[in-house]
């Protein structure tokens, strides 16, 4: 079973200063930073999703804000796939470069849990993939519902909640590295 690092959309609007800052967004950060140095130290697959904005508010091209974190750099080795869409396969080649390198197994973390890691979870249970989502290695918002907020906590855990066992196996990164180390 080959697997790979799918790591969406973790890009300077979404942190401090950005036009669309998350909750916590450096917790994420972190968690993803020890994700990515595991997978190159194995010399696995690391693939980036960066979304860019047809008209929209934040992610704008040619914008500060719709770069890749400078903590997580992609290596000119890892690629990087644009998207436009919340589903990171949806009009990309995304599925066509797992296919060719023979990835059956997703590790996917990023930003924003409740849009494109949702998304892009479900879409990859479609094609077949064996899915590990590492919950502290995502971030989200507040939301907003007929007046009434929901806390940003709070949407974290009911898409974890949601998504857990039936379309991925949910763990954190400090459990996921210390089982890998068992393998």
């Amino acid at each position: 079973m080959k697997k790979a690092l799918l790591i969406i959309d973790v890009q300077n609007d979404y942190f401090p200063n950005g036009k669309c800052q998350l909750y916590k967004p450096e917790v994420a950060l972190n968690a993803i930073k020890d994700l990515l140095k595991d997978f190159r130290k194995q010399d696995l697959l690391v693939i980036y999703i960066r979304h860019e904005s047809i008209n929209g508010t934040f992610f704008n091209p040619n914008t500060d804000g719709v770069q890749i974190h400078n903590d997580i750099k992609p290596l000119d080795t890892e690629t990087v796939i644009v998207k436009h869409y919340p589903n990171s396969f949806y009009e990309t080649n995304l599925q066509n470069k797992l296919v060719e390198n023979g990835v059956t197994e997703l590790v996917i973390c990023g930003m924003m849990t409740h849009m494109c890691i949702d998304t892009t979870i479900r879409a990859a249970k479609d094609y077949g993939y064996e899915l590990t989502l590492i919950s502290d290695g995502c971030a989200t918002k507040e939301l907003e519902w007929n007046g009434d907020y929901i806390p940003a906590d709070t949407v974290q855990s009911i898409f974890m909640a949601s998504l857990n066992q039936k379309f991925a196996n949910v763990i954190t990164s400090t459990d996921y590295l210390f089982y890998q180390c068992d393998l």
